[in-house]
């Protein structure tokens, strides 16, 4: 089974204009779904997208666990308990499918299955910079990973066969002892549904949820990233840092010189008898130089769009063929393609941009797309980072 980078088709920014209503949301405009809903409470959605396939086969699931570069799991329960076996799976363990109470969960799908990311971008109405991946959940009849919450918000997206949902407000439950999962104890269902393929279970964080297969089903999660306070600040601290050194790395010796006035100089310390204790006018200097590096809101900004924008662990690209004039461009399924104001952000990589250029980018980074007769208005400069990108594969060119 060989894996699928097809582009995405020519599609509308969003599946439903935001703030008209939606059938993938129940009825719901986006717009009233983030203000009532998002990171706030639990929605059912019945049949929110009616004669829903699966992204996958079983096979291909199957191919896809059994490689490095995907992250998968497979949960089994038995007499023994809970039993769990991480990835890459051997061809023997995947065999525990075929018993009862036996879950097989891929993470990362949307990266290697276009159908996979399809089904992804139905959610873009919340920004691409939340979205995390799509991870695929296979079970037997009485599957489940047991009683567990996230600390981020997810859609549940029923593909085939029925699954019963338990869910329950957040409280501090106690996990349980001596199993290799993190399954609560003592939880108490204060609601309870059995999906079917099409219907949608929108669950925020830290709402417990527990799902058991009713027969051999499988369940697509559309989960959302949710970096903590010290992730966002050692993210964006080290690659300002990382960017600082660079510079000076790179500076002449003219460069050079001129920053030496910046240099630590203490021409009022006086004799000391305590040699071993550190100069209170250090402490400031290095106060001065952190708040110093740390008042760059553009180093700061592009810090934190090339952390946002960096593919998932473990992706790689092929080398692409060269844009043709008359060729359209697609967003490979692994780029991740953001902006912000000033700068445009690709695969970990930052570029300044203005005007038309910056129009047209961010347009193709919306839609992941751009037809071939607005590639032709970008300026030289830009028209070569695309074929940059399409060299490196980021990008896909099609006529």
């Amino acid at each position: 089974m060989t894996a699928q980078h097809l582009p995405l088709p020519p599609s509308p920014h969003f599946p439903c204009e935001l703030t008209q209503p939606c059938s993938l949301l129940g009825g719901l405009s986006p717009a009233v779904f983030m203000r009532r809903h998002w990171q706030k409470k639990p929605l059912l959605i019945r049949q929110g997208l009616p004669g829903v396939v699966p992204p996958v086969d079983l096979a291909d699931l199957i191919h896809f666990a059994q490689q490095d570069s995907m992250e998968s799991r497979l949960i089994q329960r038995n007499k023994k308990g809970w039993q769990l076996h991480s990835g890459p799976l051997a061809q023997a363990q995947t065999r525990l499918l075929s018993k009862p109470a036996s879950t097989l969960l891929v993470h990362g799908v949307d990266r290697y299955s276009s159908n996979a990311r399809k089904l992804m971008s139905l959610f873009r109405f919340i920004p691409d910079a939340r979205l995390d991946d799509l991870m695929v959940s296979y079970a037997s009849d009485g599957g489940g990973v047991g009683p567990h919450f996230d600390s981020y918000d997810v859609f549940l997206v029923q593909v085939l066969g029925r699954r019963r949902w338990q869910i329950s407000r957040p409280q501090n439950y106690p996990l349980l002892p001596d199993t290799p999962l993190k399954i609560l104890s003592h939880f108490e269902a204060e609601q309870e549904w059995v999906l079917e393929p099409g219907d949608i279970l929108y669950l925020p964080p830290r709402w417990a949820h527990n799902g058991v297969a009713e027969g051999n089903c499988m369940t697509c999660s559309v989960g959302f990233r949710a970096p903590s306070q010290d992730e966002f600040a050692q993210e964006v601290l080290q690659r300002v840092l990382d960017a600082q050194l660079d510079l000076i790395e790179q500076a002449d010796e003219a460069a050079q010189s001129q920053s030496a006035r910046g240099m630590y100089r203490d021409p009022k310390q006086a004799a000391t008898t305590q040699p071993a204790k550190i100069p209170p006018s250090m402490h400031e200097f290095a106060q001065r130089a952190i708040a110093r590096l740390l008042a760059q809101p553009s180093a700061q900004a592009c810090a934190l769009g090339e952390w946002l924008s960096e593919p998932a662990l473990n992706t790689w690209f092929e080398e692409g063929k060269p844009w043709q004039r008359g060729q359209s461009i697609f967003l490979d399924d692994r780029t991740r393609m953001l902006y912000d104001e000033r700068h445009i952000f690709i695969n970990g990589e930052s570029y300044r941009t203005s005007g038309r250029d910056a129009r047209l980018m961010r347009k193709m980074a919306d839609h992941r797309y751009l037809p071939a007769t607005q590639i032709l208005l970008l300026s030289e400069e830009a028209l070569n980072l695309l074929c940059e990108w399409t060299q490196a594969g980021w990008l896909l060119g099609r006529a």
